[in-house]
């Protein structure tokens, strides 16, 4: 699969480096040093629950980077969770070999490659779960103060960063 990824993606300018975890490894909490990268392509074949750990690492460590997941087959059980944890890309090993370069850029550019079927299907649970907790319908529904907490969001900071500007915890913006 690597030295296909290789052929794929040379010839339009990205670098192939890979690093293979032993299987259970990512798991044991067992740490692993990335390469810095602003995109990284995550194979969840051998566990959606290791992707998922190793996702984590590199949120945590490259916060601005994006990440595409490649496995077998996609649902709303396997694929949520890594949207929710910001994966940018999904795409089977069948559509890999056809639309890889093509994702890639349009990930590493801030877009999303997500089924169709999928990405709505994520919105709209996302939805739901907001008009569950009775969230406001609009922003002239929120108080000043959680306008200037979106206004922050809308300009794309962190918790951490709107924290500092709206002299509040990182738990409370986070919130």
């Amino acid at each position: 699969m690597l030295a296909e990824f290789e052929r794929l993606l040379s010839p339009v300018g990205f670098r192939v480096q890979s690093r293979q975890l032993e299987p259970g490894s990512a798991l044991s909490g067992k740490r692993y040093a990335f390469p810095r990268a602003p995109l990284y392509v995550i194979d969840a074949h051998p566990s959606r629950q290791a992707a998922e750990v190793v996702i984590g690492w590199i949120a945590s460590r490259a916060p601005n980077s994006r990440q595409v997941v490649i496995a077998q087959r996609f649902t709303e059980a396997n694929a949520f969770p890594l949207l929710r944890l910001g994966t940018k890309g999904l795409l089977t090993y069948a559509e890999a070999t056809g639309q890889l370069p093509d994702a890639l850029h349009t990930v590493a550019h801030g877009g999303f490659w997500v089924p169709r079927r999928l990405l709505a299907r994520f919105v709209d649970s996302v939805l739901k779960v907001i008009r569950k907790r009775g969230m406001p319908k609009s922003p002239a529904d929120l108080s000043p103060r959680e306008r200037e907490a979106l206004d922050a969001l809308l300009e794309n900071l962190s918790n951490k960063e709107i924290a500092s500007r709206l002299h509040i915890s990182e738990r409370t913006a986070k919130f």
